[in-house]
């Protein structure tokens, strides 16, 4: 792998390392792993972990859980098992290189309480596919789609799990199609936005398997204040 270099959270008390180029996680994790609240001894699984940030960072904010966090590209999953070992999250984080579609509950153990995952955004033929391979894969749907996706939140799932994930605005409707098709019911979602006067781009969407429909709508969350800085919820991200 090329040379990496090495991200600090929560004052220092969790390293996280990732290559210098190619695929590198995004704010969008940080969001994600901020909305997932796992109660305590739940079993959490991380779906295209990449360097296992989202993992490490629920670990970190919940000790009693137990996190597992699958890849299917050689290198990053393998970034990852060194992450978890650096930060001395052995016996909390277990990660598998694997392609999703053929997971199953047995793998790891049995059924999980709760699905993250940020999966690619883009359809194969949208927009320009990134020439670095790892990139490309996080954000076109080369390796999964988003079918591919729920269908693995479905089958990992208890009855009464759940899932929440952070995605594209523009493909709302397919994602609470597919969600539904798989019998995921949308409970909560969030709109995303760079500021507060504009659109929004991403989507944070919370599911419960089995669940009753009834969608709750809350507040936006708003990424950068009229200094361009990172508001206040934003900073409060990156404190332990």
């Amino acid at each position: 792998m090329d040379s990496l270099t090495t991200d600090a959270f929560f004052d220092g008390k969790l390293h996280i390392k990732q290559a210098a180029s190619g695929y590198r996680f995004s704010l969008d994790a940080v969001i994600l792993a901020w909305h997932v609240r796992p109660r305590a001894d739940e079993r959490v699984l991380d779906l295209g972990t990449g360097c296992g940030i989202i993992p490490l960072i629920l670990a970190y904010r919940h000790p009693s859980i137990a996190a597992f966090g699958i890849e299917i590209q050689e290198d990053l999953a393998g970034l990852a098992i060194s992450n978890v070992s650096a930060n001395h999250m052995q016996n909390r984080i277990t990660v598998l290189r694997q392609d999703m579609r053929d997971l199953k509950p047995g793998m790891i153990g049995g059924p999980v309480d709760l699905v993250v995952c940020n999966p690619p955004y883009r359809k194969p033929n949208s927009g320009r596919l990134n020439p670095d391979a790892q990139r490309a894969i996080a954000r076109h749907e080369l390796k999964v789609s988003l079918a591919d996706v729920l269908q693995t939140v479905r089958r990992m799932l208890r009855t009464a799990g759940r899932f929440v994930t952070v995605y594209t605005a523009e493909r709302i409707g397919e994602l609470f199609c597919q969600m539904r098709k798989e019998g995921i019911e949308p409970k909560f979602m969030r709109s995303i936005h760079s500021q507060l006067d504009t659109e929004a781009k991403l989507i944070l969407v919370e599911g419960v398997k089995g669940a009753r429909p009834g969608t709750r709508l809350g507040p936006p969350l708003i990424i950068y204040d009229t200094n361009a800085e990172y508001s206040k919820e934003v900073q409060g991200m990156f404190t332990p």
